[in-house]
């Protein structure tokens, strides 16, 4: 874990921390300190804000350093922060012991991304939670609540033993 000052905390659990709590508790724990919050926070300006089970909000900023050539902001941060809300609303309903990978997503592009659009919010929620897969979706919205982008993924559930 590496300490970036004040309380925030950027790294990786070990395996046997990560499956010693259901999803709800491991996520929370991210955000009341207990565990560290994952690098790709700190390198892509995206915070998780807000969790309960099957749902998720994250905030960014998408800035300068993610232009593509023609001055928008590159898709890949957009995927990003779906991937991540879309990701997590089916971590929280992970029990004891399971673990999951994403399978499949899908992202469309409304709007051009722009530095200038300020921060971003992106909410994910669970469409459905079956034994072996489980689906979401996610939404990005600038802070006029305009949709910039939304996308769909499906993920793998399975034990880590």
């Amino acid at each position: 874990m590496v300490d970036l000052g004040d309380s925030l905390k950027f790294g990786v659990v070990t395996r046997e921390v990560l499956v010693s709590e259901d999803g709800l508790t491991f996520l929370r724990g991210m955000l009341d300190g207990r565990h560290p919050i994952a690098p790709y926070a700190d390198t892509m300006d995206i915070h998780l804000q807000e969790i309960e089970e099957g749902r998720v909000t994250f905030a960014g900023s998408p800035s300068k350093r993610y232009l593509n050539p023609i001055g928008v902001v590159q898709g890949g941060w957009a995927s990003a922060i779906l991937d991540v809300a879309m990701a997590h609303c089916v971590h929280t309903t992970l029990k004891r012991g399971e673990s999951y990978t994403t399978l499949e997503m899908k992202i469309n592009f409304v709007r051009p991304i722009l530095p200038s659009i300020g921060k971003v919010r992106c909410e994910g929620r669970l469409i459905h939670r079956g034994a072996r897969t489980a689906t979401s979706d996610g939404r990005l919205f600038d802070e006029r609540g305009k949709i910039l982008a939304h996308g769909s993924e499906t993920c793998m559930i399975f034990p880590t033993d």
